[in-house]
Parts: structure tokens; sequence; C-alpha cells
């Protein structure tokens, strides 16, 4: 399971900094009310991605694992050739479906601009569904790598791609506004005009570049499937017995995936209506209380030079690029939560109740170990490393908004983290029915929190966080309840959550006074440059903190010793550290 999750953790991990490489200079590109566009084409494409996906590649991933396990080669081959029918069709119709519910959502949401991002992005479900077919068979197989390599080649595509069709776009929209002819139609008299036509337009160019990315992907995986196969040799295939008929696989298949379905389909329906809720909310209390809003972000809204129509979106899109935070470290841990699947199946096909102990605690441990320190430090860090990634960019006039919002996301990242491996953990058991119940209710206490806190003036796009923790802390402390009642295993607090995060606090409190203290001290460079005492005294602030929470880890023996014996050559440190008693 480890070795599995390093590789996808790994890929996440370049797949975000390639996102952050693509993101910020995007920003910088379009502006924040050309990112709101590029985000409001997400809050209708992820419902329909995410229902389309749900289910079915997990139960690809789960189906395999177990008939590998007991030997049936031929049955798991039988799966990945059911699965590329049945994702084949659904990728059509989420396609389809997300091109037809484009044209009355842009009319109902008064949001017309946002509606060729919406067409640009649709055809990226039907080749991610077909991919997915490929990753839930190999993710099957514990072999990892093809997963993550598609992942960096999607994120490729859209770093390179994605920054290309903006510039041009941009560029083509503010030489005409130049000339004096109309850019996109409009007849634009200032130049804040003419950016406001063209944004709409350059958001959807960066989000074509999405579709060829999950395309370039695609036809890697395909390729990977020709050359290397799944390393069954004719031997196996012979020995192993006659599969289930493809009837039976596909209703198989189908019964694990409907209970995912249902809670991606109420998962990501409330998301939409959570996401409207925002947006509307936020424009009413926008129209009621121009005068505050104008007043509060004032330096923001002037620096950017947003139009009072657009100070709803400008704030969206703030609000947007401090959830790139928020998502970052959840992402890491969901590859904890994929590898942990196959390994979970395998166990309870075999029935090895400690096999199946082990590995619930290694989830939670693990999640926590990466979460809670780096969560707690971005919330200690939230201000400088806003700094650090937009100072002295177009998009800098953003810090101010977004700052607060990394830091509540942040100190709530560890109870965000643990969210889908627990869900993982309970679908590898076949009780996917439970987080579908748990993401229901938490899910509507969401978007009724979103709806009192946003449309507060002093709240705003900062009541938006409010919902979000409530939603998840009942999420997790229900579905870890489920988790050891279904399971009959025990997770030991002590070790996977208590000892974490004691080592967490200690590690954000370093990071504070690190740099408190050095960019007090060190004052040197422009401040609109990289290199400058501000930003330096924050890398230099990561980098002891990273430092303290080992120690602090390896004092209160934190690490585990069946999680180190898993890791490449783990038995090696874990004897060493054992040594010296250093482990728990």
């Amino acid at each position: 399971m480890l070795n599995g999750a390093i590789v996808l953790v790994a890929a996440t991990m370049l797949v975000k900094i390639i996102g952050a490489i693509y993101k910020i200079p995007l920003t910088a590109l379009i502006g924040e009310v050309g990112r709101g566009y590029f985000s409001s084409a997400y809050e209708i494409y992820t419902p329909i991605y995410a229902i389309s996906m749900a289910g079915l590649p997990i139960a690809v991933s789960k189906m395999v694992s177990e008939n590998v396990t007991l030997g049936n080669y031929r049955d798991a081959r039988m799966i990945f050739g059911v699965a590329k029918k049945i994702f084949l069709l659904v990728g059509i119709i989420g396609s389809l479906l997300l091109v037809l519910i484009a044209f009355p959502y842009v009319k109902l949401g008064h949001c017309e601009d946002n509606l060729w991002s919406i067409l640009m992005i649709a055809p990226s479900i039907f080749f991610c569904c077909v991919m997915s077919t490929y990753r839930g068979y190999y993710e099957g197989l514990r072999n990892m790598t093809p997963t993550a390599v598609s992942q960096v080649i999607e994120a490729l595509g859209k770093l390179i791609l994605g920054l290309g069709f903006s510039k041009i776009i941009m560029t083509y929209g503010i030489n005409r506004f130049n000339s004096g002819e109309s850019v996109f139609g409009k007849v634009c008299e200032t130049e804040s005009q003419a950016l406001s036509a063209i944004y709409p337009y350059a958001a959807a160019g960066a989000v074509f570049a999405v579709t060829l990315g999950t395309v370039f992907a695609l036809l890697f995986m395909i390729i990977h499937k020709k050359i290397k196969g799944d390393t069954f040799d004719r031997t196996m295939l012979v020995n192993s017995p006659r599969p289930k008929s493809s009837t039976d696989t596909a209703k198989t298949m189908v019964k694990i995936a409907v209970p995912m379905v249902i809670s991606a389909l109420i998962t990501n329906v409330t998301n939409l209506i959570d996401n409207f809720t925002i947006r509307t909310r936020l424009a009413y209390a926008v129209s009621e209380n121009l005068e505050y809003f104008k007043t509060a972000f004032a330096a923001s809204l002037q620096g950017s030079g947003t139009l009072d129509k657009d100070i709803g979106t400008y704030l969206y899109g703030c609000y947007f690029s401090a959830l790139d935070f928020k998502n970052l470290i959840t992402s890491i841990t969901m590859s904890l939560g994929v590898s942990a699947i196959p390994a979970l199946a395998a166990a309870i096909a075999l029935r090895n109740k400690k096999e199946v102990s082990s590995t619930i605690n290694s989830v939670v441990r693990i999640c926590m170990l990466v979460a809670a320190p780096a969560g707690l430090g971005i919330a200690a860090l939230a201000k400088p490393i806003m700094t650090l990634l937009y100072g002295g960019t177009a998009a800098e006039n953003l810090i101010p908004i977004s700052s607060p919002i990394v830091a509540i996301y942040g100190a709530a990242t560890f109870v965000m983290a643990l969210s889908t491996p627990l869900t993982n953990v309970l679908q590898a058991m076949g009780r996917a029915d439970i987080p579908a119940k748990t993401v229901a209710i938490g899910a509507v206490i969401k978007v009724i929190c979103n709806f009192i806190f946003v449309g507060i003036p002093e709240l705003n796009i900062y009541g938006a966080t409010i919902g979000t923790i409530i939603c998840y802390t009942f999420i997790i402390l229900a579905n870890i309840y489920f988790t050891m009642k279904v399971s009959k295993c025990k997770i030991n607090f002590v070790s996977t959550i208590i000892k974490p995060m004691v080592c967490a606090g200690v590690c954000a409190l370093s990071a504070f006074a690190v740099h408190s203290i050095f960019s007090n001290i060190l004052k040197f460079g422009e401040a609109s440059s990289k290199l400058n005492g501000y930003n330096l005294s924050t890398l230099l602030a990561v980098a002891v903190a990273v430092v303290v929470y080992a120690v602090c880890l390896l004092i209160v023996k934190g690490i585990a010793y069946d999680d180190l014996v898993m890791l490449p050559k783990g038995k090696k440190i874990a004897k060493a550290l054992a040594k010296y008693g250093l482990i728990g």
C-alpha cells in the first residue's frame, strides 16, 4: 500500500507544482476576474465529471485486486474488457449532458460569459472516463506508475497549452483595443472595459488546454497497455478458472459502483448548489452594501482595476486562488486512499483481520503525519507563502483577501485530508453506502451555513469557510465511528492522531517564530522582487519547521515500526531507529 502511495504522492506533488507554475502566471495573465470565469467552468463540470467517474474506477480496482489475489487472472481481464465498454458509454453521456446543461445554466446564473469555458471542457469527461478504465485496472494490479505518469502528462499539457492559448487571446484582444477596433464584438472605451470583454475568451482558452491534456494522457495509457500488458503469462491464464460471464461481471461492477455514484451525485449536486449559493449570496451582499465592499477591499479593487460590476466575481476568484492550498494536501492524502483500496480488498478476500487493522491504522496515521504539519504550517505562514508566490506579480492584489482564507483552511486541513481515504476504506470493505449518507448530511449543513454566513457583509466570502469546516468535521467523526464498527478493528488514536497533532503544533509555532524573527532581521531586496529578505525568511521558516517536526516525531515515537518496514529499505531504517528507541 505504502509503495503504491509513494508513487502516487510523488506524482501528485509534481502535478501540484506544475499546477502552481500554471495558475500563478495564469492569474497574473487573465486577472482574478478571468480566474473567476476559469473556476466557474469547473463548478458545473466537476459534478458531472465526478458522477461519471464515481464508483467504476474503484469498483474495477477492488474487483481486479480480489480476483488476482485468488488467482482468477482471466476474470481480471474480463473486468477490464467490460469496464472499457461501460466507461465508453458513460463518457459519451457525460460530455453530452454537460453541453446540454451549459446553456440553461449560464442563463439562470446570469453568467453568459461562462458558456465558452464550459463548452471547451465538456469533451474532457469522455477522455477521462476512457482513461480511468486503464487507471483502475493497473491500480487493481497494485501498479500505480501508469496512473502517476498519465497525471503528470495531463498536467504538463494543461500548463504549456493553457498559458499559450491565454497569452495569444489576451494579446489579440488588447491589440484590437489599441487599434480602435471592437473587442470580441464589444466597443470598449477604456482598457478596463476591454479586459472585461477579453477575460471570458482567455479563460476558455485555458480551459480548452485541460481537455487536450486528458487526450495526451489517454494516448499514453493506451500505448502503455499495448506495450507492457498486464504481466499475466500464458501459464497463469491457463491455470486460472473459467471467468464469469461479461453480464455477471457487469452486474457485480454496477452493484459495487451504485452507492458510490449516489454519494458522488449527492456531493456534487450539493456542491453545485453550494457554489451557486456562494455566488448569489455574495452578489446579493455586494449589491446591498456596495460602498462597504469598496471600502473594505479598496486597495485590492483599485490595484486590480476591478469594475463595480465585477467585485463579486473578483472576490470569488480570490477565494478559488486560496482553494489551491486547501486542495493541495487533500489531493496528496487522496493518493493513500487509492492505494489502500486494492490492499484492503486483498486482505478482506483472504479474511486477514490483522492485515485489515494494520492497513486502516496506517491510512489514518500516514494521512495525519502528512496533513497535520503541512496544514498548520500553511496556516502559520499563510501571508508569507502567498507573498512568495504572488508578490511582485499582477495578481499580488489578491494577497490581503486570500491569505485569511488560506490560514483558516490550513488549520482545518487535517480534518479535510482524512475524508477521502476513510471513504475509500469503507468502500473497500463493501460499505460504500455509509459515506453516501454522511456526505449527504454534511452537504446540507454546508449549504445552509453558506446561505447564512456569505450573505453577511462583514463575513462575505470568508463565510464560505465556516460551512466547509463544520461539514468535514461531521463527515470525519461519522466515518471514523463506522470504520471501526464495520471492520471490528480499533484505531489507535494516540499514535494515529494525537502524536502527529502535537508535533504539527510545535512545527507550526517554530515556523511562525522563525519567520517573525528573520523577516525583521533580513531587510534586503525590493518588495516586488522574489529575492528579498521577507521571502528568504519564509523559505528558512519552512526548512526549520521540517527539521523541528522530524525531531519532534522521533522524540514522541510518532512513527510506527509497521509503517517503516513497508517502505523501500524500510527494515534497515526501522532497525536503526529502534536501536535508539525512536519509533513506536
